[in-house]
């Protein structure tokens, strides 16, 4: 098997470089064509001829090529399709701020969560992201774009805290002064809730910004919608929550998408609020996406206004999140679920 070369360390690099037989200083130079976006060996002209015929046969450079874009009418949000080395395809979001251009990456091709709002687990799960892939899909946007992207949200495809191993990895290397530099506070990473892997992440103590899929105040409504719910039940994830705070002293972010009819009553609401007491949080209310076969419609405004002011009043912070592309179905697994069925990919 090829060595992944992107998803290497420095040292790593530099030790796969000198086993090979090459000088030290190489893999430097070779660690700042991978920086600069190097799409193949062949591209790395100040290195010699059998440097690249040894990197040609043991390695590779992974790549995120654009399949599909779509660009809002509304708000310039760009949607990604990408194909990976083996074919595979992730969905990635470009949205533009005052502040900065923000990316939404996936972990992985489809998800094993089940969630039955989500379009990506109705398309099944095929595998984990290496930590190269998920770096490709920003550098590939960054690219096209001619900008540079500032700030990382982990919530496309894919439950990131599944894929532990190589999203820590992606973290230290898209961090790395010599690399993106894109820093922690500038990172969300989302999770439904793996309670075991908040723990993990908590000993990092990275400066990112922990964000948690809640969608419901009770274990009868989230065991309905999440089925990670019945394994990890919400007693145990606020705890979780609770110890991540104490470690890290980092905020934690909860996403609840308000989905009519099923935990949008001012009952959820008081719930909401009794279950986040004393948790320095946000929440972010998210009026769901249609999903073609989930039969769920997003709350009434009204229902959204009356939601957020019982949570106010009862001092949680709360915030309804803008929606950006809903004219490009931007929220992840509907244009991979949509383009396969098409394409029969």
């Amino acid at each position: 098997m090829k060595t992944d070369i992107k998803s290497l360390y420095y040292p790593e690099l530099e030790k796969f470089i000198t086993d090979g037989g090459f000088p030290r200083f190489r893999a430097k130079q070779v660690y700042g064509w991978l920086n600069r976006g190097a799409l193949s060996f062949d591209e790395m002209g100040n290195i010699p001829k059998n440097l690249r015929e040894f990197l040609n046969s043991s390695s590779y450079i992974s790549v995120a090529n654009i399949e599909k874009k779509l660009v809002s009418r509304y708000d310039k949000t760009v949607k990604y399709l990408f194909r990976l080395n083996d074919g595979e395809f992730v969905e990635t979001v470009v949205m533009s701020y005052k502040h900065g251009y923000s990316i939404c990456v996936s972990t992985q091709v489809g998800c094993k969560m089940g969630c039955t709002f989500c379009a990506t687990g109705k398309s099944g799960f095929s595998r984990s992201l290496t930590a190269s892939e998920i770096l490709a899909q920003i550098e590939s946007a960054g690219r096209d774009l001619g900008v540079r992207i500032s700030n990382i949200v982990l919530m496309g495809m894919g439950e990131p805290l599944d894929n532990f191993d190589n999203v820590i990895r992606f973290l230290k290397i898209v961090s790395c002064e010599d690399g993106l530099n894109i820093g922690m506070r500038h990172i969300t990473l989302s999770t439904c809730g793996i309670v075991p892997r908040i723990y993990d992440l908590a000993e990092y103590n990275f400066a990112l910004t922990l964000s948690v899929s809640l969608h419901a105040p009770d274990n009868e409504t989230r065991s309905k919608t999440m089925p990670i719910n019945n394994k990890y039940p919400i007693e145990q994830l606020i705890k979780a929550c609770r110890d991540y705070f104490d470690k890290t002293g980092r905020r934690i972010s909860f996403e609840y998408a308000m989905i009519d009819g099923v935990n949008d009553t001012d009952e959820c609401a008081r719930k909401l609020s009794s279950l986040l007491g004393n948790l320095n949080c946000h929440v972010n209310l998210i009026p769901v996406n249609t999903v073609r076969g989930s039969g769920y419609k997003k709350s009434r405004l009204d229902r959204q206004r009356a939601f957020i002011d019982i949570l106010e009043k009862n001092s949680v912070t709360a915030t309804v999140r803008r929606t950006l592309g809903s004219d490009i179905d931007a929220s992840c697994g509907q244009l991979k679920r949509n383009y396969t069925e098409k394409t029969g990919g």
